[in-house]
Order: structure tokens, then C-alpha cells, then sequence
């Protein structure tokens, strides 16, 4: 199947595949969410932070917009045909980013702890390269939808390094 190309299926069944898109994306930034929302008026206020962060405001669209572009991506490679060599690796490969995902809320937010957060973030971002390389193999489109989410982890990265150091 070319690149950028999504298997035609059954009914039956895209709807599995929604869900399976869907719903562990939005467990992730539901799991975020839990851990970060008390923290940010207290602990995370008080923290010295660089020049480079950005307004609060900005976190809840820009994570949206990405959280969105995840499930895309993951429904397009969800819908190529099971023994698709490569598929079952990269969908693994997501699922590992996305638990990394999560797990860096608990890590620097839930545990106020940017040491932590800054091991985990650099993990997500190795299993995010790792992701983008894998889905790249079966779908173009979908490892695209990926590239705005490495960026803006990489930028998540030199945040939590300077605040672990600023703090330090």
C-alpha cells in the first residue's frame, strides 16, 4: 500500500478503531489534567521560570490541538490491514509515547518534582522519534501529524530543564 494511503475497511469495525484512537488519547490528557490543574496556581506559580514561558493560556489549546492530531494519526495507522508488516510495532511504539505522556504530568506536576519530569520528557521524546519513524514506514500522513507534537515536546523539554535549574 502507498504511503499516506488508509486500507479500506469494514463498518464493522471503524468504530473500534475511533475508539481505540480516541479513547486512550484522552485518557492520557485526562490523566494530565488531574495531575496538573491543582498544581498550577500553587506550586508551579511559585516557581522561577525563563523568559521563554509562555502564558498559561496557551497550554490547554496548543495541547487540544495535539492531543487531536495523536488520534488522527494512530486512527490512520489503526486502519491499515492488520498483518501489515511494521503496523504492530508502531502502534506499540504510540501506545509507549503516550504512557510517557502521561506519566510526565505525574513526574513534574502531581509530584513537584522537575528532576523527574525532565527523565520522563526525554524518554517521551526518544519514543516519540521512535513513533515517527515507525508510522513514517506505513503512513506519511499519520508520522506528519506527529511533527508539531515532537516540536512542542522538544520546547517542553528546554521549559522543564530550565525550571529544574532555576530551581534546582
Amino acid at each position: 500500500m502507498p504511503h499516506g494511503a488508509v486500507a479500506p475497511s469494514g463498518p464493522g469495525r471503524s468504530w473500534q478503531r475511533l475508539a481505540l484512537a480516541i479513547v486512550p488519547v484522552a485518557l492520557a490528557a485526562v490523566l494530565g489534567t488531574i495531575a496538573t490543574t491543582p498544581n498550577i496556581p500553587t506550586w508551579y506559580a511559585g516557581l522561577a521560570k525563563p523568559g521563554f514561558t509562555p502564558p498559561n493560556w496557551v497550554f490547554g489549546p496548543v495541547w487540544t490541538i495535539l492531543y487531536g492530531a495523536m488520534a488522527y494519526a494512530v486512527w490512520r495507522v489503526l486502519s491499515l490491514p492488520s498483518g501489515q508488516v511494521g503496523r504492530s510495532a508502531a502502534l506499540i511504539a504510540f501506545f509507549v509515547q503516550l504512557a510517557l505522556n502521561a506519566a510526565w504530568s505525574w513526574a513534574f506536576f502531581a509530584l513537584r518534582n522537575p528532576f523527574a519530569g525532565l527523565v520522563v520528557i526525554l524518554a517521551l521524546a526518544a519514543a516519540i522519534l521512535v513513533t515517527l519513524r515507525l508510522f513514517s514506514r506505513l503512513d506519511r500522513i499519520a508520522a506528519w501529524c506527529l511533527v508539531p507534537y515532537l516540536a512542542w515536546v522538544a520546547y517542553a523539554a528546554l521549559l522543564n530543564l530550565a525550571i529544574w535549574r532555576l530551581n534546582g
